[in-house]
């Protein structure tokens, strides 16, 4: 009798170990929920580009702010960047919880040990080669000897361009010269007549045209055919142990996207009135642009990956990243 008790004993206490071992995950597990202290305030960063016009307006008319509420999240805070590489700075430095920011650099900062993955798309293509009036343009070739002024290095624009510059027979910095500026300078620049051309995303062409200071002669999409641009970025810590605000971010997002597809000339008002840009420069650039929006992240995963291999190639990372090293696909559904 008494074996019989100390049997059914170490049976119940066996099934209690494997009921426990069932419910218990690994500590790497991504897109689970977990037992961690409500998050109380989400920091975003973003650039002052209308690839990132969801971002504004969802900002713009508190919808994260409201969204997120109910999650306990109880403040939402805005960071602008003037491009991707600081951004990415400020969120390896843990300033950012949350990234619109072009792919480029954050497969550098991935390489160089941020803790953060790609949930989703935010635009594609988007970008203009914009020349002096008085240069007269008849393919790559003819920009040899001249200086381009475009985005900080490992930025998306950079890589693209000097991608493009290398697959048409030209060195970058040694037959066209690159210099890494903010929007701003480079716009102030060409007007000035300080650098021959910009490579940079829209608003900024629209800007330079019609200012009557240069002319578009090369779109990004033309560099490289639906080139993925801007991609959303959350920390590893949000997706670990906050995976229900994860899935909201992609859902707001959405939302602000199908609402400025709808809502085309209010958006440009509340983007032109967030960043100072003029307003007609605003809805020139979207009438003009070869971008669009996109949300889903699995479209992007072969150019994203592409540009690793450039990335690697340029010498701004040392290895290739791998797609699980860059993406959680886990969270986006598509609608």
């Amino acid at each position: 009798m008494r074996s019989r008790t100390i049997s059914a004993i170490a049976l119940l206490a066996i099934t209690l170990l494997l009921i426990t071992a069932g419910c218990t995950q690994p500590s790497g597990t991504t897109n689970t929920s977990t037992s961690a202290a409500p998050l109380k305030e989400l920091r975003i960063g973003y650039q002052p580009s209308t690839h990132q016009m969801a971002a504004i307006t969802a900002i713009d008319k508190g919808w994260f702010k409201d969204d997120l509420a109910p999650l306990g999240v109880v403040n939402v805070s805005d960071k602008v960047f003037t491009s991707g590489p600081p951004e990415m700075q400020a969120m390896m430095a843990g300033e950012l919880d949350v990234a619109y920011v072009g792919a480029a650099p954050v497969l550098t900062a991935l390489a160089t040990g941020l803790d953060a993955k790609i949930i989703a798309g935010v635009n594609t293509q988007g970008s203009d080669l914009v020349v002096r009036n008085d240069l007269d343009y008849k393919g790559p070739q003819s920009l040899s000897g001249l200086t381009i002024a475009t985005f900080l290095p490992g930025s998306i624009q950079d890589t693209i361009l000097r991608d493009w510059l290398q697959k048409n027979n030209l060195t970058p910095d040694k037959d066209v010269f690159i210099k890494g500026m903010s929007p701003g300078d480079a716009v102030t620049a060409i007007t000035a007549g300080k650098v021959d051309a910009v490579f940079l995303p829209t608003p900024s062409p629209s800007t330079i045209t019609n200012q009557g200071k240069g002319k578009i002669v090369v779109r990004s999409g033309e560099m490289y055919p639906n080139h993925t641009c801007c991609v959303l970025v959350v920390s590893g810590k949000l997706i670990r142990e906050h995976p229900e605000i994860v899935r909201q971010i992609i859902a707001t997002n959405d939302k602000a996207v199908a609402w400025n597809a709808a809502n085309l000339d209010d958006a440009a008002v509340i983007y032109s009135t967030k960043t100072g840009a003029k307003l007609a420069d605003v809805t020139a650039s979207l009438k003009e642009w070869d971008g669009s929006w996109a949300s889903d992240p699995n479209i992007i995963v072969a150019p994203v990956l592409d540009y690793a291999t450039m990335e690697y190639n340029l010498g701004y990372i040392k290895k290739p990243l791998t797609k699980d090293e860059i993406f959680d696909l886990t969270f986006y559904t598509k609608n």
